[in-house]
């Protein structure tokens, strides 16, 4: 693992970028610094098996809640990305070559930390015909057979620049919960996730949807980078149109001065306005709070999740 604490040489391609203050953090999502028994017992799993976790490499602000509960969001493929985009607290640059026993250890780590529900995600690796797509299948199969009563739920690059069939592949390894974030606004995409395409985005959650109408779909946004409430309300609209089950907002922390500026802190209380707006859009399922992540208590939200969807076919 890379140190965490030089942002410096870890972002070499952002080192040109000029330095953008970054505000006193407000009360509301101040948290505990990681520490206790669990945490020290999954960074040793984590540490065996040679693998990486978003919840350093992007520098979560939950990490000692979720790996003091022993949950940890794996992620696959590498620490190295092939995308810059300006909020992301992971490195950017030349990626190693993909390593195929690392399937096998992520199920490994799944087994020995007894997950109910795991979360694997991923660097954009454009460098990759399939963009790593069969390496989500076979890391999802190998999760099948060691622990086959562990639920999965991905969260994907959006495989824009790939040879056709990739989503497929993923989509019929059938994890349970598919997740790819639209991350923010579209008019914000030029500036905070350059080489993505809102609307390809938004396309790849939809055709999940047509490939497998029973698999639940998951989104998320970042709010404090610039947008409006009107432009969170349109994505809102654009979600249920595209039939996302689960959406999650939160609010974006600036990782390093030379990162996307913090537009806004986000109130608890326009947090809990998103949230009551997003149910009366009909999501399954909404999580819309300061310290909302993709995967923060992502097992929790996805039992809920299910009934959910079991009663709503029981009104049928």
């Amino acid at each position: 693992m890379r140190d965490l604490k030089t942002p410096s040489g870890r972002h070499p391609e952002k080192a040109h970028r000029p330095d953008n203050a970054q505000p006193k953090k407000p009360g509301w999502i101040r948290v505990k610094a990681p520490g206790g028994k669990g945490y020290a017992e999954t960074h040793k799993i984590m540490r065996e098996h040679g693998l990486a976790t978003v919840c350093e490499e992007a520098g979560c602000p939950n990490v000692g809640e979720c790996w003091n509960a022993g949950h940890a969001t794996m992620m696959i493929m590498g620490e190295i990305c092939t995308r810059g985009c300006t909020f992301c607290n992971v490195a950017t640059g030349k990626p190693n070559p993909l390593d195929v026993f690392e399937p096998g250890r992520v199920a490994d780590a799944v087994a020995r930390l007894g997950l109910n529900h795991v979360v694997i995600t991923s660097v954009d690796r454009d460098d990759v015909d399939d963009g790593g797509a069969e390496h989500f299948a076979m890391t999802i199969r190998a999760i099948r057979k060691k622990s086959p009563g562990t639920t999965i739920e991905i969260l994907t690059p959006d495989f824009l620049k790939t040879e056709p069939g990739a989503l497929e592949t993923v989509v019929e390894a059938r994890p349970d919960v598919f997740n790819h974030n639209l991350e923010t606004v579209p008019g914000l995409y030029p500036e905070v996730r350059p080489g993505a395409r809102y609307f390809h985005s938004l396309r790849l959650l939809q055709k999940v949807k047509e490939l497998d109408p029973a698999m639940f779909t998951k989104s998320g946004i970042m709010v404090g980078l610039g947008e409006d409430r009107q432009g969170v309300m349109q994505v809102m609209d654009d979600m249920r149109a595209a039939e996302i089950d689960f959406i999650t907002i939160g609010q974006y922390l600036q990782p390093t001065p030379k990162h996307h500026a913090v537009d806004r802190f986000v109130t608890p209380e326009e947090f809990q306005a998103y949230e009551k707006a997003a149910w009366g859009k009909g999501f399954l399922m909404v999580s819309a709070t300061p310290l909302t992540r993709s995967s923060y208590h992502a097992g929790d939200d996805f039992a809920r999740l299910r009934a959910a969807r079991l009663d709503k076919l029981g009104q049928a």
